[in-house]
């Protein structure tokens, strides 16, 4: 199925893995540091990273923004000790697609990373290179947005909520929805969150944000997004 690179340097935690993904079909590549990360992903883009963000010398946050720089399409999923909510925050934030505690459920982890795998491989089949709505294009293999010929800068997190809702076009999108197939629904802290993201794409997107003609809210069901 493909190749995982794992970022972590805790003998247990490998060991941990290794029984997780045996005869799961996915063959593991771990490393202890950032540099050898960089090094394995410069050499072979992965199908996934599971990543501990808190390996002495490894900056998980700066991981994070310098895969989602280079690509957008291989999946996320943090494997910590750490458990308050601004370290889940701020990595998803960031670009990482779940986030899982430790000690984790081998099936859940395994259950975790399949459809995160999924999910990106049904997004990549979908996406065209390019999408444009108003004044807006959007270019999904270079990750670029533009408005007006100006390039607009949107957080990994932004530009995967408006890539969700470029492939629903038209549709009512629940909040429940928006968690568990943007987010995934236990790992991010609650629908509070989708309203500041929407907040954010209408003051970079929409020409009056006070009267939004793509992100619209659906009073008592969610929200649709009108191209």
């Amino acid at each position: 199925m493909g190749k995982i690179l794992v970022i972590d340097n805790d003998g247990d935690a490998r060991r941990a893995l290794r029984q997780t993904f045996a005869g799961s079909g996915f063959q593991l590549a771990m490393v202890g540091d950032f540099g050898a990360a960089m090094s394995l992903f410069n050499v072979e883009i992965p199908t996934a990273v599971i990543m501990e963000p808190r390996v002495p010398g490894f900056a998980g946050q700066d991981f994070c923004r310098e895969v989602r720089r280079r690509c957008f399409r291989v999946p996320i999923v943090v494997v910590s000790t750490a458990k308050a909510e601004i370290d889940k925050v701020v990595l998803l934030e960031l670009g990482a697609d779940d986030y899982v505690t430790k000690p984790f459920n081998p099936r859940e982890l395994l259950a975790r990373v399949r459809a995160a795998v999924r999910r990106h491989t049904q997004e990549s089949m979908s996406d065209g290179d390019s999408e444009s709505f108003g004044d807006v294009q959007v270019n999904f293999r270079t990750m670029e947005v533009y408005r007006r010929g100006a390039v607009v800068q949107l957080t990994p997190q932004e530009f995967k909520v408006l890539r969700f809702f470029l492939s629903n076009a038209g549709r009512v999108i629940s909040d429940v929805e928006l968690l568990q197939q943007v987010w995934g629904s236990r790992a991010h802290p609650g629908s509070r969150t989708i309203a500041t993201h929407i907040l954010r794409l209408r003051q970079k997107l929409e020409q009056s944000p006070a009267k939004p003609v793509h992100f619209r809210t659906v009073h008592g069901a969610g929200y649709k997004f009108i191209k």
